[in-house]
């Protein structure tokens, strides 16, 4: 009696897992099935193309962009990154900060929007070579100036008591004056106050033309003063520039240490 109920309980306990044993295996099978599908399905929709906006041709830093420089190009969505512009109007109106090549997804670090452009209390004014007596060969767009006056007739002395924004330095061959190799303006835009720096060593030409922001004020007193012949302007560098850019990027990197 006892062997016989031995037995029962025995097969009882094999059934029952020889039941999990299946129900395990159909709920691995499953999920393999499972897996496979949604392999397939994401594999289907990395293939899928969506539309970017890229530049029609080469595009130099510094121009704004307009309709007939753009145009739609379809990638696949799985080269979809984050930062690429997908609508005409989000790019539309906005400024290189660096270089953009024919065909090349548009990213939105790459733009800004009046980025050297004059407020609505500015102007940019050109300065004429005339009223010129010195420009620091350092100077980049987007850089903080201090103006001084050497007038022969009185003392020298700094113009205004606050830093002027540049607008632009260009070549004689009116170029924007840059490195090259290592654009000042991608430099400034990825926050390497370094690259900043070694940007400033090389440049595609010496500075024939600068262009200030400036109030109508600003400018009126740089006319009064020059306009005669006999005081002109000392234009210098100031660090305010690459003193901001090292900050930001300081500044970045602390939050990237903290996260």
């Amino acid at each position: 009696m006892r062997s016989f109920f031995a037995w029962g309980v025995t097969k009882y306990l094999t059934r029952r897992r020889s039941l999990a044993a299946s129900g395990a295996a159909a709920l691995l099978a499953l999920a393999l099935v499972y897996g496979v599908y949604w392999l397939q399905l994401r594999q289907v929709e990395l293939q899928k193309t969506v539309d970017v906006v890229v530049p029609k041709d080469f595009i130099p830093a510094g121009s704004t962009l307009t309709r007939d420089l753009l145009e739609y190009k379809p990638i696949y969505a799985g080269a979809l990154q984050s930062g690429m512009i997908r609508e005409m109007a989000e790019a539309v109106g906005q400024e290189t900060m660096v270089p953009l090549g024919s065909g090349e997804p548009l990213l939105v670090w790459k733009l800004d929007r009046l980025h050297l452009l004059p407020d609505k209390e500015h102007s940019t004014f050109q300065i004429p070579k005339e009223y010129l007596l010195s420009v620091s060969n350092g100077i980049r767009a987007g850089d903080e100036v201090r103006i001084y006056v050497s007038d022969p007739e009185g003392e020298p002395r700094r113009l205004f008591s606050h830093n002027i924004t540049v607008a632009s330095v260009k070549s004689a061959a009116n170029v924007e004056v840059d490195n090259p190799k290592q654009s000042n303006l991608l430099s400034r835009a990825n926050g390497d106050a370094e690259k900043m720096y070694v940007s400033r060593l090389e440049a595609n030409g010496s500075i024939d033309q600068i262009n200030l922001n400036l109030s109508e004020e600003e400018w009126m007193e740089i006319d009064k003063l020059c306009s005669s012949g006999k005081a002109r302007l000392v234009i210098a560098l100031t660090a305010a520039a690459i003193e901001r850019t090292a900050s930001g990027a300081e500044t970045q990197w602390q939050k990237e240490g903290t996260s």
